[in-house]
């Protein structure tokens, strides 16, 4: 009985997401809340966290619209504690008045990566049409699921496509992923190879390789294709072609 009620109300919260705005009264509570916690405070319940599980980092502490319950990030996950950090709970918080799932939206904000901030001149870059379409693509030359993302990508006009050679999925990744970056013609050679098997010819360079490695870890990016889109949201994993066009038409200007 218990677990129809919650299944119920989590996915009335998550209805609530996809439907509406969220409501005044709890955006009142949560700012009530935060009015009343000193960065000190938080500072403490922080340190208390850590000390409590060693080697755990906590990214931030920050209230939430319940009293005495703090949101603790780490990494990109949330669980929640008290003050003293004497309990910790792992799941969604919801707002059952305003059926919000107050986890599912902080997860989602902690997602987003502000387009600008990526370091796109160690991705591969592909521009079709106007280009005026832009992501970016964290991905594996020996990914299965890339491959099915590029083929679809072929009938997409009008975006500009930066890769992120992202060399996670078997032994050989770091070497074909080396000499496609060191190509004459990288994005020639990267197509030839996601879209036509055409196997990419040894060569050898400087590469950004470490550097998008520990870039990926930062994102918290666990599996390719990971794509980042100019609104500051993400996708992981490839889409079918109406949705990912669909997503593309939101962010035409």
């Amino acid at each position: 009985m218990k677990a129809v009620f919650w299944a119920a109300l989590v996915l009335s919260a998550a209805t609530s997401i996809a439907q509406s705005q969220p409501s005044q009264p709890a955006a009142t509570g949560e700012a009530a809340q935060a009015a009343t916690v000193s960065p000190d405070q938080l500072a403490g319940i922080q340190h208390a966290f850590e000390q409590r599980f060693p080697g755990i980092q906590a990214e931030a502490v920050r209230p939430t619209p319940f009293d005495g319950l703090y949101e603790v990030q780490v990494g990109l996950d949330l669980v929640y504690t008290d003050a003293q950090a004497q309990f910790v709970l792992q799941g969604s918080l919801i707002d059952a008045r305003a059926r919000r799932d107050l986890t599912a939206e902080r997860l989602e904000a902690l997602q987003q990566v502000a387009f600008d901030s990526l370091p796109l001149h160690d991705a591969i870059k592909q521009v079709k049409g106007s280009g005026a379409r832009e992501v970016a693509v964290f991905e594996d030359p020996n990914c299965g699921y890339c491959k099915q993302l590029h083929k679809t990508l072929e009938s997409i006009d009008d975006i500009t496509v930066y890769t992120f050679l992202y060399p996670i999925l078997s032994p050989d990744s770091r070497t074909r992923s080396r000499n496609i970056w060191c190509a004459d013609q990288p994005a020639q050679v990267w197509r030839d190879w996601m879209v036509h098997g055409k196997q990419p010819a040894v060569a050898e360079c400087e590469t950004p390789l470490q550097s998008n490695l520990a870039l990926g870890r930062k994102l918290n990016v666990q599996g390719t294709p990971a794509l980042f889109f100019a609104d500051g949201s993400r996708i992981n994993g490839a889409m079918p072609l109406a949705v990912l066009q669909e997503k593309f038409d939101t962010l035409t200007p």
